[in-house]
């Protein structure tokens, strides 16, 4: 624990971010709420929750797009068709992790759907340099399909 007994400073928050953690950590732990530099503290626990949000989204565009490009990309499926899987794998079990520690973020899954479909699609076209319209605009299955592990397309 920290000796330090003063209120956390806003400036500290700025100025050295690790040890405003430390700090306020500390202060939560003794219950010293009063020395909480709350607009600070509340800043990062929405922050917290907008990065796991974008973190699966990332991770869903991506598992969309190498699905497709297993699914589409003819010329290159046979040389990469184990890195697309192993990365397939590898999206759906870290999406899975998010929704193990974070349950509440299921509906938000599916409320990005089909934005994240849409994204993943693009990026398989830009990066197989296959039209666009190579790849299905309606997703190629539903998402609960999309997360299973033994589902390949």
């Amino acid at each position: 624990m920290l000796a330090r007994s003063t209120p956390i400073s806003p400036n500290l928050y700025e100025s050295d971010y690790h040890l405003w953690l430390l700090e306020t950590r500390q202060k939560l732990e003794t219950q010293d709420f009063n020395a909480l530099d709350l607009e600070n503290l509340i800043e990062e626990i929405t922050d917290l929750a907008r990065r796991d949000k974008r973190a699966i989204k990332n991770l869903l565009k991506h598992l969309v797009e190498h699905l497709l490009k297993l699914k589409y990309w003819k010329a290159e499926r046979e040389r990469n068709q184990g890195h697309w899987q192993r990365e397939i794998l590898n999206f759906r079990q870290q999406i899975q992790d998010y929704l193990k520690e974070s349950p509440s973020l299921k509906p938000y899954l599916e409320e990005i759907y089909y934005p994240c479909y849409r994204d993943g699609r693009q990026l398989a076209a830009n990066v197989s340099q296959l039209p666009l319209n190579t790849f299905p605009e309606e997703p190629i299955t539903d998402l609960e399909t999309l997360l299973n592990p033994d589902w390949l397309p």
